[in-house]
Order: structure tokens, then C-alpha cells, then sequence
């Protein structure tokens, strides 16, 4: 089996591969003070409670969490006595990258990238709505071409709720509306489909910008309530890093 991690800066996502099949998918929660012991515990649990038997060929992280980067290669290692592959320089992905500075990617980005050569026809589209809204573009010839990074729905939502005294917490719900009557329902609305017009706004720019593409696809834990909103036709792809990783693995193994 292949144990697959993406480190980002709110969750952590698990999956499992058996040859080409997904086992399970899972998160925990990125906390940078706990130790590789912790972490050790906690993935051996999950593993536990989706497997009955487990034994690992390989492992790869993805990670935009520096800091925790190697407490979790260790925590995995001690796991599955796998040394993971970590994504990053001279790791071979089968993408070329079109930016001014390769190295400034991250490796959400190519997992995602690589992800979308492997599972759609392209030019593809990818939105990414996790911690930061990212939204970019791969190419027919497998090229990372570029694209935008703007704040989170969580983070904006927590914004609002932390540096507003009177505006509440709300949950990631779309109204019936767009104009609203009470103020939970205002939030909602600026949130969901606030984000939903971001995305469409901006795919429309891309697609002046750069031209048609032949797949729009969506990923990240917030994904879902947002790009059902949206005007444009998104395919919602919630193991798109988590494939893009197996690929990579794969090429490097």
C-alpha cells in the first residue's frame, strides 16, 4: 500500500492507496506544536480504524508547512518503515513549469497540477479552496502556467466573526437569497456566494486571458458549498491532491 499526506496549514488530509484504488481518505487537524509522537499516534490510529491489515511500500508528503515538515516524515517512517518521498526540488513530477520562479510553487500546487494531467482532458482550470483560494491554470502540454492566490473562506468568515463585535460566527451554508434580511443570513451570503462570484469573476479573466479550456475542476475542504454556486460548470474533485501524489510517488519509486 501507499500512504499519501497533504500537510496544509488548516488540515492535514491521509489517503491510502491499494494499487490504483483509494482506500480511504481522512484529516486531522495541522497543529504545529505537537511532536512526531503525537502525529505518530494519531496516523496510526486512522490507519487502524479504515484497515484491519496494513503493510506500506512507500509514502509522500506534500507540504506548505515548513515547520512541520519533518516531525511528520519521521512520524510517518516510524509508522510504515517507509522513508517518504517529500515534494519539492529534484523531485520528478512529469510538469514543467512556466513561472518566473519554480521554486516558489507549492506543493499543493503541483500535486493538484499533476492530479489534473492525470484525471482530465486539458487545458484544465484548477480551483483549489482551502486555507487560500488558489485558482490555476495547466496546459495541454503539462505546463503549470500561472495563476492567483487570494484569502480562504475560512479565514475571511473568522475574520469577519474575530474583528466585528457584533457579527456572529455562521456556518458555510448558502441563503436562499442573495438579498438578505438578518445578519447571519447577510454573512452567508457574503461568504458563499461572495466566493462563488470570485471564482466565476476570475475564470472569466482567465479565460480572456489565456482562452478556452476543455476542464474546470474543483478541490479542498471547502469547496463543495461554494462551487455549487458558481455560474460555471465545475467538476468537485476532493482527491485530486491525494491522486496527484500517487502519480508523483509513482514516478519516483
Amino acid at each position: 500500500m501507499l500512504l499519501t499526506l497533504d500537510i496544509g496549514n488548516s488540515n492535514i488530509t491521509i489517503g491510502a492507496f491499494d494499487g490504483e484504488e483509494l482506500v480511504f481518505t481522512a484529516r486531522m487537524k495541522t497543529d504545529r506544536l505537537r511532536t512526531e509522537n503525537q502525529y505518530a499516534i494519531e496516523i496510526l490510529d486512522i490507519l487502524k480504524l479504515y484497515i484491519k491489515e496494513f503493510t506500506f511500500k512507500g509514502a509522500i508528503i506534500s507540504s506548505v508547512v515548513p515547520e512541520l515538515t519533518d516531525i511528520i516524515r519521521k512520524a510517518v517512517l516510524d509508522v510504515t518503515a517507509c522513508e517518504p518521498i517529500i515534494i519539492g526540488p529534484g523531485i520528478k513530477t512529469g510538469l514543467n513549469v512556466a513561472t518566473h520562479n519554480a521554486g516558489e510553487i507549492g506543493a499543493d500546487l503541483i500535486a493538484g497540477a499533476v492530479g489534473a494531467t492525470l484525471k482530465y482532458p486539458l487545458p484544465a482550470i484548477v480551483v483549489d479552496l482551502g486555507t487560500a483560494t488558489k485558482i490555476y491554470i495547466v496546459s495541454e502540454n503539462k505546463e503549470f502556467v500561472g495563476g492567483i492566490i487570494a484569502p480562504g473562506v475560512r479565514i475571511s468568515m473568522d475574520a469577519l466573526a474575530n474583528e466585528c463585535s457584533q457579527l456572529p460566527t455562521v456556518s458555510l451554508t448558502a441563503p436562499k437569497k442573495a438579498i438578505s434580511l438578518n445578519t447571519t443570513e447577510c454573512m452567508k451570503s457574503g461568504i458563499v456566494f461572495g466566493f462563488a462570484s470570485l471564482i466565476d469573476g476570475m475564470l472569466k479573466r482567465f479565460k480572456e486571458e489565456y482562452g478556452e479550456v476543455k476542464t474546470i475542476v474543483a478541490t479542498g475542504g471547502l469547496s463543495k458549498p461554494i462551487v455549487t454556486n458558481c455560474e460555471h460548470r465545475i467538476i468537485l474533485d476532493e482527491n485530486l491532491l491525494l491522486n496527484g501524489l500517487q502519480a508523483i510517488f509513482n514516478k519516483n519509486a
